[in-house]
Order: C-alpha cells, then structure tokens, then sequence
C-alpha cells in the first residue's frame, strides 16, 4: 500500500513540535501545531489547508505571525482549529498589527478559526484580510463523535488532554485506502492520469455504479478518451483496504484519564507523534510540568497497539543525550505483560 499520508517532524526532537502532513497526489498537507516553522520552504507552507494548534504555549503557537505573513497577500482560505479560548487568542494576534493598508489588497486572505469549547461543542469564526481582520460571522456549533475535519476520504479526530490547561491531541485518518492495480490499467489498456483520482473520488463518494467514467485507452501509438461503467472499473481496477492513520499527543501529564483519552484516539495508528520530554528518574520534575516521560509514553503507544511510534519534544536537558530517552521509550513499548 502506497501511504496517502506522508508526515514529519519539522524541527526534530528538540525545536518546536510541529508535524507537517502531506497529501500524496494532492497539493495540500495539513500541520499539527505552530511552533518555529521557519524551516519550512515557503511552498510547503502555502500548501496548507488546516493547521491544528494543540494550545497557545509559545513553542506551540510562535509560528502563526510566520504563516501569517507568508500567506498576506495571496488568495488563500486556511483553516486553525484550537482549544477553548483559541478565537481569542487569534484575534489579540492579529489586532496586534496596523491594517489601513490592506483595504486596497486585489486578495482576501482568509483565516477561519475553530475553538473546540467543550468535546461536544464547538465556535467558529472568520478574519478576513479585507475587514483587517475583524472577527466575523461567529457562530457555535455541536461537534459529533469528537471530529474536526469529515471529508469523503479522511476525518480528524480530537482528544481533549490535561496540561494544566485544555490541551488538544489530534488524530489523521483516511476512511478507506483505495489501491489501483498498475498491472490491470495495463491489460484494459489504460494510462494512468487524472482520470484515476476521478474514479476514486466517485467511489469515495458513494456514485452510482452506472455513472460513466472517462478514462484514457491506447490506441496504437495514441491515447483516446473511453467511456466505462463506474462498476466494471472498479470491481476490475480497484483494491479497496484499511486507511491511514496519524496521531499527534504533546504536553499531557501522566494520569489515567489522559493516558485512556490518548490510547483510544491513536488506537491501531500507523505513525503515532507522541512527547517524550523527561527520563524516568525526573517522573516527579514530568509531573510538575504536566508532561510525559520517555516511559510513560512508551507504555501508552504500546497501550494503543500503533505500529510505528515516534517519540519527540525532549527537554534541553537531554541535549546530546537523546538516545538515552529514546531507548527508554523503546524498552517500554516493546515490553511484554500487561498494558
């Protein structure tokens, strides 16, 4: 299975936490959290469609004044999604700065904002670079089956974690992973084009199996346009298996309910992005802070039964001794016994 999904850490173990997403075939990736991203290259960042801000701790939020002075100026609609009190936040960001200019801009960059009040319950937003950003249309809204994002093909999914302050752990997953087999476009003699993205968009979205689909057929040296029964390509053409999933936990004290509230949101993630700030021996130190330790989070990406976890967001501490946190992550993911 060729992954949808091809996430990152932007700044390593140490920097900022920050996970970049990209979408394979599509110009679009999605961030989880907004500390440092300068390292970014511009284009990458001009990719984004959804940004999911954990809290507005600096290292988790210093980047917004960054991306937002990327994207002034350009025709773009981002969407921010954060915890309780994230719509004011953005707003004292932006009334930060002077906007007489802007009025006269040929684009209208658009930020729309979601705070998520409650697992339930939801506020929306909009700042628009026109209206010097003022805050607009503010609406509440009832969240269902705690979901961010439900889009045909994926859906993100929250967990709301205790960090002496709400703190959001976040969850990518691709509803359905359709497979196209290269071998069979070959014996109906079909290239392979846009037209396969169109096939599984009809798929993903439930069309009728006699609705046409046109797709590209050899014709000696040449291709033609064909015209084919959504069924008989899919049923031919098509390996449809389980989706992807990512998962992104950061700044969460160790207790039950935030270890049950992350084990159930990345249960069974393919790549699982979970914070491993302190050693063992500073379990109390961890505590103070509201934070995990390499340990802790090994026992709850075991818990979670992910395949592939990785641990970041080490304390300075531990600088050039990183391998230390890591090994005692690994032991405790890879133990036997009782989760």
């Amino acid at each position: 299975m060729k992954p949808v999904f091809h996430p990152a850490l932007v700044n390593g173990p140490w920097g900022d936490p920050a996970v970049y997403v990209e979408f394979l075939f599509e110009k679009r990736a999605v961030l989880f959290d907004l500390g440092d991203v300068r390292t970014l290259p511009v284009r990458k960042i001009l990719r984004l469609s959804d940004v999911f801000v954990s809290h507005a701790h600096m290292d988790h939020f210093f980047g917004f004044d960054w991306l937002l002075r990327l994207c002034l100026g350009r025709d773009l609609r981002i969407r921010l999604f954060g915890p309780a009190g994230f719509l004011d936040q953005v707003e004292h960001k932006l009334s930060a700065y002077t906007w007489n200019l802007v009025r006269g801009y040929p684009t209208d960059f658009t930020l729309e904002v979601t705070e998520v009040s409650s697992e339930t319950v939801g506020r929306r937003a909009s700042f628009r670079c026109r209206t010097a950003f003022r805050r607009e249309g503010e609406t509440e809204f009832p969240i269902e089956d705690r979901r961010l994002l439900d889009e045909p093909n994926l859906a993100v999914e929250f967990a709301i974690l205790d960090h002496a302050t709400p703190c959001l752990a976040f969850a990518l997953r691709e509803k359905q992973h359709l497979n196209v087999w290269k071998n069979r476009l070959v014996e109906l003699g079909l290239a392979p084009g846009a037209w396969v993205q169109d096939l599984k968009h009809a798929l993903l979205t439930g069309r009728d199996e006699d609705t046409p689909v046109r797709a590209l057929k050899r014709d000696g040296a040449r291709f033609r346009e064909a015209t084919y029964r959504l069924g008989e390509l899919a049923d031919f053409l098509v390996h449809v298996s389980e989706g992807q999933k990512v998962a992104y936990v950061t700044d969460a004290v160790y207790h039950e309910a935030n270890a049950e509230r992350i084990a159930t949101l990345a249960a069974g993630a393919d790549q699982f992005f979970i914070e491993a700030v302190f050693g063992d021996e500073l379990e109390e130190r961890a505590a103070r802070k509201y934070h995990l330790t390499a340990r802790q989070a090994g026992t709850i990406a075991r818990r979670a039964g992910v395949k592939f976890p990785t641990p970041f967001h080490f304390s300075p501490i531990y600088q050039g001794r990183g391998e230390a946190l890591d090994r005692e992550f690994r032991q405790a993911f890879l133990a036997s016994g009782p989760k």
